[in-house]
């Protein structure tokens, strides 16, 4: 696995400051490159994800971004009805990529959101497992299927960011469910049909799809992370705490404030 670095901010305010400077500064980066004609980076919801963008949206290096050649992505999202507030990539769109699309700076195209459930209200709530099954399946191979269409065969991301559940999920791979020991190249996104945390339904990239990524990000703030983030950051692979299984080709870090990075100092 990746060699992994720790970085510290004060607090919650600027941590978000920050990733969103560090994110920006890697975008314009990659763009530079000799032959890169895009770059992808797939984005994460929750606290601290929501406002990583907000803190972008108002960055004042927003603009050294050419956003005609950024394509989003999201590592998980809940499978639910594509107008429901629960949708990570509304929550997204409404902190920054509306209005760069808005202001022509980036097309819809480029803003690829996981498959949202399109079955009726009453189809969802007669669904038995089996029919939640054969969606999240459905659904999890379009995903695949557009990344593989859209990056080839070796499809990966520039970067990937995360944020760090208080029982040390990241993405949608929780402890003790079958999602985090996908472990071949052939099933880059799945489903999940039993969360433990709601909505029950939900899709992600796997640990193999992950570790492709030049640069993963793992992020989190306040008290309530701080058991969470020091089990990820120190321990390798331990199924009690998925975020350690955590890795990327070219960079792996855990962004803490120091609320959350209590216990990877002791």
């Amino acid at each position: 696995m990746h060699e992994r670095t720790l970085i510290v901010y004060p607090d919650p305010r600027l941590l978000a400051q920050a990733v969103a400077a560090r994110t920006l500064l890697t975008l314009n980066e990659v763009l530079g490159t000799p032959g890169r004609d895009r770059t992808d980076i797939a984005v994460t919801g929750g606290t601290d994800g929501t406002a990583i963008l907000e803190s972008m949206a108002s960055s004042a290096l927003l603009d050294i971004v050419d956003w005609s050649r950024v394509h989003v992505w999201w590592g998980d999202e809940r499978f639910v009805a594509a107008d429901s507030d629960e949708r990570n990539d509304r929550a997204a769109r409404a902190a920054l990529f509306d209005a760069l699309i808005a202001e022509g700076r980036m097309g819809d195209a480029q803003i690829h959101a996981m498959p949202a459930d399109d079955r009726s209200a009453e189809a969802r709530s007669h669904a038995t497992a089996h029919d939640d099954g054969e969606a999240l399946e459905h659904a999890a191979a379009r995903y695949q299927q557009e990344l593989l269409h859209e990056l080839g065969e070796a499809a990966a991301m520039d970067l990937m960011m995360f944020g760090v559940g208080p029982d040390g999920h990241f993405a949608s791979l929780f402890p003790g469910r079958p999602q985090l020991g996908l472990d071949g190249d052939d099933v880059l996104v799945t489903g999940v049909q039993d969360s433990p945390k709601p909505p029950p339904l939900r899709l992600t990239m796997t640990v193999p799809m992950i570790a492709r990524s030049a640069r993963v990000w793992m992020c989190g703030s306040r008290p309530g992370k701080a058991e969470a983030m020091a089990h990820t950051f120190l321990q390798r692979r331990d199924t009690a705490f998925p975020g350690s299984f955590a890795d990327a080709m070219h960079e792996v870090l855990w962004i803490c404030d120091e609320d959350s990075a209590a216990q990877i100092r002791q």
